[in-house]
C-alpha cells in the first residue's frame, strides 16, 4: 500500500473513531478494545515527573515535625527510658523507612491498585481480626500487631483500604453510584464491617476518621447528598441504641469531663479525667502570640502525659505560638489544596478519586486533631500527620503520599 493511501486510511479511522466514541467514557472503552490501548501494563512508570510542590511541602512537614517531636519528647524520653533521644532516634528511622516506600510508591504505576483494591480490602479484616486474638495491653485495648521494632495499627491499614477500594468501586460504577444499591449499600456493608472490628478492639476515634472519609470518598464518587442525610440518621440511630444499651461503655468513659477541662473543681475526679486535656488548653494560653521559644515548653516536664503522641501540637502553639501555628496549619491546607488540584487533573477518574482520597485523610486528621486539644471533641486518641511519634502510621503516610506522586505523573499540571 503507498505512503498516501496509508495516510488517508489512518485520517478514516480517527474520523469514525472520533464521531463514533464521543464521550470520553467511550473512548476509554475504544482505547482498550482496539491498538489504542494505553500502556498501563507496566509495574512501575516514569510519567511526566513527580509534582515537585507537593514533594516539598511534604519534606517541610516532616522537618519541622521531626524536630518539634524531639522538642517534646526529650524530658519525658529522659524520664521513662534513661535516654533524651530515645524517641528522636526512632521517629528518625521511621522517616527513612517512609521515605523510601514513598518514593517506591510514587514510580509505582497507580492503575495497578484499581485490580488489586478489593485484596487490600481483605489485607485490612485480616489486620483487624487479628490483632483481636492478641495479647491486649494494659487496659484492655487490642490495637497493634507487634513487630519488633514498631508495631501496625491495623486501622492505618483500614484506611488505606477504605479509600483504594471505593476509589475503585466509584470509579467502575460511576454511572450507577446515584442509585441506593451501588452507592450506600456498599457503604453501610464496608463501614459498618470495620466499625464492629474497631469497636471489639476499641478504637473510637479509628471508627469516626474512617466513617468520614467513606462519607467522601462516595459522595465524590457520585452519590446524591440525600443518601448521606439518610446514613447519617440510620449511623445516629445505632449510636443512640449502642449507648443505651451499654455498649459504647468504653467510649462514654472517654467523654467524661469533655467540655469541662479548665473547671475549678480541684480534688474531684473531674479533676483527674480532664488532667490531659487541661494541661493542653495550658500549654495553648501561656503560648501567646510569639511563643516561648523552641525548646522553652513547661506542660512538656511530664505536666502533659505522653506529649510526643497526639497533644504535640499543644506543645508547637506553647513554643511557637499563634504565629507559628498558623504558619503550620497553613502548609498543611497548601499540601491538602496541591494534592487535590493534582488529583483533579489526573487522567483517569480512578487518579481522581484516589489522590482526593488520600489527600483528604491529612486535612481529617489535622482539623480533628486541633479540636480535639483544644477541648471541642473528647479526648479519642487521633494522631496529628508527620509530627505525632510513630512507626506504622507515620511510614503508612508516606507511602500514601507516594502514590498521590504517582497520581501527578500523569496530572495534566504544570510541574515545577
Amino acid at each position: 500500500m503507498a505512503p498516501n493511501q496509508k495516510m488517508i486510511l489512518r485520517a478514516d479511522v480517527n474520523r469514525v473513531y472520533d464521531e463514533k466514541y464521543r464521550t470520553q467514557e467511550e473512548k476509554e472503552k475504544f482505547f482498550i478494545r482496539g491498538k489504542r490501548k494505553p500502556k498501563n501494563g507496566k509495574w512501575f512508570s516514569v510519567g511526566l515527573g513527580i509534582d515537585l510542590p507537593f514533594c516539598l511541602l511534604i519534606l517541610i512537614l516532616l522537618v519541622i515535625g521531626t524536630i518539634m517531636m524531639f522538642s517534646a519528647s526529650y524530658a519525658f524520653s529522659y524520664y521513662t527510658v534513661g535516654d533524651s533521644y530515645f524517641y528522636l532516634k526512632r521517629q528518625i528511622l521511621f522517616i527513612v523507612l517512609g521515605i523510601a516506600a514513598m518514593a517506591v510508591m510514587s514510580f509505582f504505576n497507580y492503575n495497578k491498585l484499581h485490580k488489586i483494591a478489593p485484596f487490600v480490602l481483605g489485607a485490612a479484616y485480616f489486620a483487624l481480626l487479628l490483632v483481636l486474638i492478641l495479647p491486649s495491653a494494659e487496659g484492655g485495648v487490642r490495637r497493634w500487631i507487634p513487630l519488633g521494632i514498631f508495631n501496625i495499627q491495623p486501622s492505618e491499614i483500614a484506611k488505606l483500604a477504605v479509600i483504594l477500594f471505593f476509589a475503585h468501586w466509584a470509579s467502575k460504577y460511576y454511572k450507577l453510584m446515584q442509585l441506593p444499591k451501588y452507592s450506600i449499600l456498599p457503604g453501610i456493608v464496608v463501614f459498618g464491617s470495620i466499625s464492629v472490628l474497631l469497636l471489639l478492639e476499641p478504637h473510637y476515634s479509628g471508627i469516626v476518621i474512617i466513617g468520614v472519609l467513606t462519607v467522601i470518598m462516595l459522595y465524590i464518587g457520585g452519590m446524591k447528598a440525600k443518601y448521606l442525610i439518610i446514613g447519617g440518621i440510620i449511623f445516629a440511630g445505632i449510636i443512640l441504641l449502642l449507648a443505651v444499651t451499654g455498649g459504647l461503655s468504653y467510649a462514654m468513659s472517654r467523654m467524661d469531663g469533655w467540655g469541662q477541662a479548665l473547671s475549678a473543681e480541684r480534688g474531684t475526679e473531674l479533676w483527674d479525667q480532664t488532667w490531659q486535656t487541661r494541661n493542653s488548653l495550658y500549654a495553648i494560653g501561656s503560648g501567646g502570640l510569639w511563643g516561648l521559644g523552641l525548646g522553652q515548653s513547661r506542660q512538656k516536664f511530664l505536666y502533659l502525659p505522653e506529649p510526643q503522641n497526639d497533644f504535640i501540637f499543644a506543645i508547637v502553639v506553647e513554643e511557637l505560638g499563634l504565629i507559628g501555628a498558623a504558619i503550620i496549619l497553613l502548609i498543611f491546607a497548601l499540601l491538602v489544596w496541591r494534592g487535590i488540584t493534582l488529583s483533579l487533573r489526573a487522567k483517569d477518574r480512578f487518579g481522581k478519586l484516589l489522590g482526593i482520597g488520600l489527600t483528604s485523610q491529612i486535612g481529617v486528621q489535622v482539623v480533628f486533631n486541633i479540636l480535639v486539644i483544644t477541648d471541642w471533641l473528647p479526648n479519642t486518641g487521633i494522631s496529628l500527620p508527620f509530627f505525632s511519634y510513630g512507626g506504622s502510621s507515620l511510614i503508612m503516610l508516606l507511602a500514601q503520599m507516594g502514590i498521590v506522586l504517582s497520581v501527578s505523573r500523569t496530572a495534566n499540571i504544570e510541574k515545577l
